[in-house]
């Protein structure tokens, strides 16, 4: 059905599934054993922060941030804006904040500012993808899943214009579906 519009598979969900057994146990020997809040920020983190958490050996609780900077278009706006704040009290908790991709930073660094204001005890982050040679701001990052170029990808909770996040691989869009919103 989406195949006229998925230029390529990027990463498959063998792979995907591959580096959640190494993130997962990563995670678990940094911070296993001790209480932890996992933020999952929605909607797109939201496939992957629930298959992280089945992959983790301690118990955890889960709590959501929405936040908004692209709308409908392929290109944040830099505007981020809170969407759906956090249920729990993170005072003195240990966070892990699970992210679905970084690319500038903008979203993540204003959501860390955000999020160390509330004064966690430790706050970590998760992503699943890292755009590193699109950086405009450094951000810390502690387990990333995969490091790819600069292209406009979907499936695996990643959307574009509230399309695709159910596919199960991380796919390239082709450039004709979304480059009307680019200019």
């Amino acid at each position: 059905m989406w195949g006229k519009e998925i230029e390529r598979v990027l990463i498959s969900r063998e792979e995907i599934a591959a580096r959640l057994e190494d993130l997962a146990a990563d995670i678990a020997g940094d911070m296993g054993g001790s209480e932890l809040l996992v933020i999952g920020v929605l909607k797109g983190a939201v496939v992957f922060l629930a298959d992280l958490i089945r992959k983790l050996t301690f118990p955890v609780e889960i709590d959501f941030l929405a936040v908004s900077s692209y709308g409908k278009s392929s290109v944040s706006s830099g505007v981020v804006r809170i969407t759906k704040d956090l249920d729990y009290d993170i005072t003195g908790k240990k966070i892990l904040l699970v992210e679905d991709i970084v690319d500038t930073g903008l979203t993540l660094s204003y959501l860390l500012g955000h999020l160390q204001a509330r004064q966690p005890e430790l706050l970590k982050v998760c992503v699943l993808l890292d755009k590193p040679e699109r950086r405009q701001v450094p951000v810390q990052v502690d387990y990333a899943g995969f490091a790819i170029p600069d292209e406009f990808v979907v499936g695996y909770g990643l959307d574009y214009a509230g399309r695709y996040r159910n596919l199960p691989d991380i796919c390239v869009l082709k450039r004709e579906v979304y480059q009307s919103s680019r200019s």
